[in-house]
């Protein structure tokens, strides 16, 4: 797998992984650690088998605030010259990419969200928005994205991943990329 880097802007050691060179740019935000999830096998296999540019942002100790996770992915992807790209994120990683899409939609070509949270804040304006749902998820239940997916019905997919908890990512990251990978690839 892809070696875990450290950024320090001011001090902030920001940890991320880059992966790949191709045309499709996505930047993932894991729920937990960056080397701990399975965001590194869907990276994985988006690259070798898509062609696609994955970077995965990790949180820095500390940055318990949406808006400072937001910053910092900012950081790294002006530290690698990343000026467009789709966000995306697991769970609370997906927390924080629909606050970076909001801040941030000049630089971002779409979001993906895998579990959503329920929480109120609307989906930034105009970007396509591609929702992964585990079927049997009991933390970020299907319902969630479903709701949201209404929202912005004529931007906004949901897939399901059956048989899947809150932990598809891990336990079924191949599924879970192709469907990233088939859905992305149309941009």
């Amino acid at each position: 797998m892809t070696d875990i880097q450290i950024y320090e802007p001011d001090g902030r050691a920001i940890p991320f992984a880059v992966e790949g060179e191709g045309p499709v740019s996505l930047a993932l935000l894991p729920e937990g650690d960056v080397g701990a999830d399975g965001l590194g096998v869907i990276s994985h296999y988006l690259v070798e088998e898509a062609g696609f540019h994955v970077v995965r942002i990790g949180s820095r100790a500390g940055a318990a605030d949406v808006d400072e996770q937001v910053e910092d992915v900012v950081a790294v992807l002006d530290h690698i010259g990343l000026s467009h790209t789709w966000i995306g994120g697991h769970g609370a990683g997906g927390r924080v990419a629909r606050a970076f899409a909001a801040a941030h939609a000049e630089r971002s070509n779409g979001l993906l969200l895998l579990g959503v949270e329920d929480e109120e804040s609307a989906l930034p304006p105009l970007l396509p928005v591609l929702i992964i749902q585990g079927s049997d998820d009991d933390v970020t239940p299907p319902e969630n994205g479903i709701r949201l997916q209404a929202t912005a019905p004529e931007r906004a997919s949901v897939k399901n991943i059956d048989g899947a908890g809150h932990l598809f990512p891990l336990d079924n990251p191949i599924e879970t990329a192709f469907v990233i990978e088939e859905y992305l690839d149309w941009d």
